[in-house]
């Protein structure tokens, strides 16, 4: 599905079924370098049992038009855009990393589109190391190996693609390598700059999931902890065998957390 905003191209996929408005909404939301594919099995499934899936290529990501946007919050607030030009009611936004914390400033700054928030290997403040982001600017793809590497628990690194055929670390290489040059260094600085964590969740006012992994080294469940208690009634989910690639390593685990929530 294709949406125009401000001009601009901007991709969705939906799951497999036309999206319908009517419908409760579920806007997904990808992490740096990434794009909608990382929720191919998570999307597909809600949208065959009564939602309406979005799930987004973020601007300069996959198949939408750019620039890319510099901020996290310019994010969020281009995710209350999207919401609104779908001609969706208030959306459950279910967000990844970067996409989390954009999903969180979302419901932060423009809660009347937020109807719940599902924050998926997230933290209040996302530091990245000056080392990663110089390789990131140079486009030295060995930022996408250390990406990959650090974003994937033990059993990732051993197999365990629930796909025969299918290496879970190759893929993710292979995904950031498509990205456009300069893509994920402005995703990785966005994160770095990012310091609004704790009083946007102190705004957020709809049900909240916080999901995380136990061998996540990139946010890791006591950040994703902390992310939760600063959050009015917000719900604490730890899937014990999943790094950061949560919904790509324990698809199973991440969709069953959010069909609970949902």
């Amino acid at each position: 599905m294709e949406l125009s905003l401000s001009g601009k191209r901007v991709f969705a996929a939906t799951g497999g079924r036309p999206f319908d408005p009517a419908l409760p909404p579920v806007v997904f939301v990808h992490g740096a370098g990434m794009d909608h594919s990382v929720w191919v099995l998570q999307a597909r499934y809600l949208a065959h049992r009564g939602h309406g899936v979005l799930s987004l290529d973020l601007p300069g990501h996959g198949r939408s038009e750019g620039p890319v946007l510099e901020t996290v919050s310019a994010i969020g607030d281009w995710l209350a855009a999207v919401i609104e030009a779908a001609g969706a009611g208030p959306a459950a936004l279910v967000g990844h990393s970067m996409g989390a914390i954009a999903a969180l400033s979302c419901a932060a700054r423009h809660g009347e589109r937020v109807r719940a928030l599902a924050l998926i290997g997230a933290a209040p403040a996302m530091p990245v190391h000056p080392d990663l982001l110089a390789l990131a600017e140079a486009d030295d793809r060995r930022a996408f190996a250390l990406v990959v590497d650090w974003g994937h628990g033990g059993p990732a690194h051993l197999g365990g693609h629930p796909a025969p055929g299918l290496w879970m670390l190759g893929g993710g290489e292979r995904l950031l390598e498509r990205s456009a040059p300069g893509v994920l260094h402005n995703d990785l600085a966005a994160c770095a700059a990012y310091n609004s964590g704790p009083a946007d969740a102190a705004a957020v006012a709809c049900p909240t999931l916080v999901l995380a992994g136990a061998e996540d080294r990139m946010t890791p469940a006591k950040a994703g902890r902390k992310l939760a208690e600063a959050i009015p009634d917000a719900r604490m989910v730890t899937l014990p065998e999943a790094g950061h690639m949560m919904m790509v390593e324990d698809a199973d685990g991440t969709l069953a957390a959010l069909k609970a929530f949902l």
